[in-house]
């Protein structure tokens, strides 16, 4: 998430109350999670375990809760709660406000576009030409959709990402501040939900077709021409390279890479990154062929024991 201007770092560490380590007029453009900053950008850590990779990022500036050597050209912002303070960072940028209306006067939508009655679309959603979308889609703040995208009823777009940190007293909720980025000529069934990213874009490139109740998590990119079937649930900061066709009841777990045109069949657990080009099954998931013939093997089991006795 970049902001509408250049803030100093003496601007920041006043807005969460903390000290910091640099130039009182340091460039800070922006907050981001580790996986997509660049430089200008905030990134926050608050484990041990983290340090070094927050440190050596591509980030500029590390909201962090210890003191430590300050790397060369960039600042640091001390805190005793890195995870708090990004929150009151993502408050501050990007507030929640109401609505009052069905469809926001600051939305801009294309010509030929048609919007269906029981529809929401927040603040600043820009919608393209010749567009469809059906009863009951809501469409969170600072979406953008494509032209000639198809949305079904009941699909939610821009729902915050499901990202907690566990405290003594409960679970404590990571603000979301990003998009959702619906490409051209996409289309997308009945009853899905796309995550808005937590500081950047959940992203559906252009020609994707997915199928109904599918699920996209926070940060995720999903390709070019890309079949998505039914019950599919996508975890946060996936990427899923062009043409990749995954069938009916996949799940994946989050941060993985799965390659472009690689095929994964019905109810297939992706529990790591995989190779494009080749067609995969079962959990923990391995290609296809492979997989199959493991089942076959099994089947023998009874038959090779009566022998044996």
């Amino acid at each position: 998430m970049k902001f509408s201007r250049i803030h100093t770092l003496k601007e920041i560490a006043e807005i969460i109350s903390c000290s910091y380590v640099g130039a009182d007029d340091f460039a800070v453009e922006g907050m981001n999670e580790i996986h997509v900053v660049t430089p200008g950008d905030i990134v926050f850590v608050d484990h041990p375990k983290y340090y070094d990779k927050a440190l050596q990022s591509a980030a500029t500036i590390v909201l962090i809760n210890k003191e430590v050597e300050c790397p060369a050209g960039k600042a640091l912002l001390i805190s005793d709660d890195p995870f708090r303070d990004f929150n009151t960072l993502t408050k501050h940028f990007r507030p929640f406000v109401a609505a009052n209306v069905s469809i926001e006067a600051s939305a801009t939508i294309g010509e030929g576009t048609v919007i269906q009655p029981n529809c929401f679309i927040g603040h600043n959603v820009t919608i393209g030409k010749n567009c469809l979308l059906h009863a009951n889609v809501i469409v969170y703040d600072n979406a953008v959709i494509g032209d000639n995208v198809i949305i079904h009823s009941g699909t939610i777009l821009g729902a915050d990402a499901f990202y907690y940190k566990k405290r003594p007293e409960g679970f404590d909720q990571l603000l979301s501040g990003g998009r959702v980025v619906i490409e051209d000529n996409v289309g997308i069934g009945a009853l899905c939900t796309i995550d808005k990213g937590v500081t950047g874009d959940t992203t559906i490139g252009a020609g994707t077709k997915i199928d109904n109740q599918v699920h996209v998590g926070h940060d995720t990119v999903i390709g070019k021409k890309c079949l998505i079937a039914s019950q599919t649930g996508i975890a946060g900061c996936v990427i899923i390279e062009d043409e990749v066709t995954l069938w009916g009841q996949v799940g994946t777990t989050s941060g993985i890479t799965i390659g472009a045109k690689a095929v994964v069949l019905g109810q297939t657990g992706v529990t790591k990154s995989i190779e494009g080009g080749k067609s995969y099954f079962g959990t923990p998931v391995e290609e296809s062929r492979e997989k199959l013939k493991q089942l076959a093997n099994v089947k023998r089991i009874p038959d090779i024991l009566n022998k044996l006795k």
